[in-house]
C-alpha cells in the first residue's frame, strides 16, 4: 500500500485529501539505582488520512497499516460532522535541503549505549558516591511518506539519538535531584561532556543557601528559558489569535519585548530535533521570525488558522507549534552577569509550569533546581522557593543576554537571560 493508493479510495467520494503512512524504530538501554534497568527495542507504524467532502473536515488515523479501507471511511464518515474547510491541499513545493538523517546512527549497538551509561554512571560516581543515579541512551530511525491530491509527494527517513543522566542524593531531610541531558537528530553527542555537566550542577548545589523573600535580579539558564517561552508561544499560536485568546492579537508591528530580544522559529537547522523539509500538512518549512529586536513581526500559523485569520500559513501544521526556537545571542558573558549580581538567583528548572495563567502571561512556579547568588558569586542551591511574575513584563525588563548559545533539549538554542527584577517568595 502506497499514500498515492489511500489517496485514490479516499477521492472516489473526497473533494481533496492527504494521506501519511509511517515507521519507526527505536532501541534503548536505561539504568536505575545505578544498574541497568532495561534494554529494550520496539517498532510502530502509522496510517493517516484527511480528507475535504462537501466543505468540511474529516481525519483517521490507525496503527495498522493493512486496514486501509476502514482508515479511509472512517475519514469520510467523519467529514459528515466535521469542522467546515477553511483551506484547499497545497500544491507541490520545492523545501529547503535540510539534514535530519545520519547514517552514523543506524550501527549504534546496545552494547555501545551500555557503555555510555556506564561510563557516565562512573564519573558522577567519581565525584560523589552517594548519588544515586539514573542514565540511558536511546537510538531511533523513523521513515514516512506523504501525499495529497493536489500533487504534493515526498518521502523522508529521520534519526534520533539521545544520552542523558541524572541522580538524586539525600542528605538527612534534603533530597537533591540533578541531571543533565541532550537529544538531537544526530550521533555526534560527547556523553563525557553530558556528565561533567550534571557533575556542575551538584557542586553548586553542595550548600543550601537562604533567600529572602523579595524582588531581585533573576538569570534563566538556557534550560530554565522554558518559565518564559511558555506564555510566548501559547501567545504567538495562531489558534489562539484566531480565537482572540493570545494577549498578542492585534500586536503585529508593535513592541512586546527588550530591544536586545529577537527570537526565530527555524525548522531549517541541520539535525535539531524539530527539523525536516516540509510539515505535516506538505508545506515547505520556512524561518518564521517571531520577535525582532523586541517588535513582534509573526504568528504560526497551520492550514486551517492562516485560512481563518486570511493569512498565509508558515509551515506550523498541524497544530501551529513551533518547531526549533532559537535566541539571539546578546553581548554579555554569563559569568559577568554572575559577577555583576550583588544578590539574585539562578533558575535551571522548575516544578508546575504552567500554572497561573499562563496565556496571559502570569506564572507562579516553585523551583525545582536554582541557586542563589552573592555578592557576584554562586553560593549555594535554594529551597522552597517560588519565582511569580508575568512573562511579557519579564521580556520588557530584560537586563542582560548571554554571549554563548546552548541547546536545551534539541529544539531550543539559546543564551542564559537576566531579568532585571522578579518576585521572588521564599517558605
Amino acid at each position: 500500500m502506497t499514500v498515492n493508493q489511500l489517496i485514490e479510495k479516499a477521492m472516489v467520494k473526497a473533494q481533496g485529501a492527504q494521506a501519511s503512512l509511517g515507521k519507526s524504530e527505536s532501541t534503548g538501554v536505561s539504568f536505575e539505582n545505578d544498574k541497568l534497568k532495561a534494554v529494550k527495542s520496539s517498532q510502530g507504524t502509522g496510517m493517516s488520512v484527511k480528507v475535504i467532502v462537501d466543505g468540511k473536515i474529516g481525519t483517521s488515523h490507525t496503527t495498522d497499516r493493512d486496514d486501509v479501507d476502514g482508515v479511509v471511511e472512517r475519514a469520510l464518515e467523519a467529514a459528515e460532522f466535521g469542522s467546515p474547510a477553511h483551506f484547499d491541499f497545497p500544491g507541490p513545493q520545492r523545501g529547503t535541503e535540510v539534514r535530519v538523517c545520519d547514517d552514523e546512527v543506524h550501527p549504534v549497538t546496545k552494547e555501545e549505549m551500555v557503555s555510555i551509561g556506564e561510563e557516565m554512571i562512573s564519573l558522577v560516581k567519581d565525584y560523589n558516591p552517594d548519588i544515586l543515579l539514573g542514565a540511558g541512551a536511546i537510538k531511533g530511525v523513523a521513515t514516512s511518506q506523504f501525499a495529497n491530491s493536489a500533487g504534493t509527494g515526498y518521502s523522508t527517513e529521520t534519526t534520533n539519538f539521545a544520552v542523558w543522566v541524572d541522580g538524586q542524593l539525600v542528605r538527612g531531610t534534603d533530597l537533591l535531584w540533578a541531571g543533565h541531558g541532550f537529544g538531537w537528530k544526530k550521533r555526534e553527542i560527547d556523553h563525557v561532556e553530558i556528565a561533567q555537566k550534571a557533575i556542575a550542577l551538584f557542586k553548586m548545589a553542595e550548600n543550601i543557601a537562604p533567600v529572602t523573600s523579595g524582588d531581585m535580579p533573576v538569570i534563566f539558564t538556557p534550560e530554565g528559558m522554558k518559565v518564559l517561552l511558555l506564555a510566548l508561544t501559547l501567545g504567538v499560536d495562531g489558534k489562539n489569535v484566531v480565537l482572540g485568546s493570545s494577549p498578542l492579537a492585534g500586536k503585529l508591528g508593535k513592541k512586546i519585548a527588550h530591544d536586545s530580544f529577537t527570537i526565530t522559529d527555524n525548522p531549517l537547522i541541520d539535525y535539531a530535533g524539530n527539523s525536516g523539509m516540509y510539515d505535516g500538512e506538505g508545506v515547505a518549512h520556512q524561518v518564521t521570525p517571531l520577535v525582532e529586536d523586541g517588535i513582534l513581526k509573526n504568528f504560526l500559523y497551520d492550514l486551517d488558522t492562516a485560512g481563518r485569520a486570511g493569512a498565509k500559513t508558515t509551515g506550523n501544521g498541524v497544530g501551529c507549534s513551533p518547531t526549533n526556537l532559537v535566541i539571539k545571542e546578546g553581548d554579555t558573558a554569563y559569568e559577568d552577569m554572575v559577577k555583576h549580581t550583588r544578590e539574585g538567583l539562578i533558575v535551571h528548572d522548575v516544578l508546575g509550569l504552567g500554572q497561573g495563567n499562563p496565556m496571559s502571561g502570569e506564572f507562579s512556579v516553585n523551583l525545582h533546581l536554582g541557586y542563589k547568588i552573592e555578592n557576584g558569586e554562586i553560593v549555594g542551591r535554594v529551597k522552597d522557593v517560588m519565582l511569580a511574575g508575568n512573562t511579557y513584563d519579564a521580556l520588557k525588563n530584560i537586563a542582560a543576554i548571554g554571549d554563548t548559545a546552548e541547546w536545551a533539549g534539541g529544539s531550543l538554542l539559546t543564551p542564559p537571560i537576566q531579568i532585571g527584577k522578579l518576585s521572588v517568595v521564599a517558605k
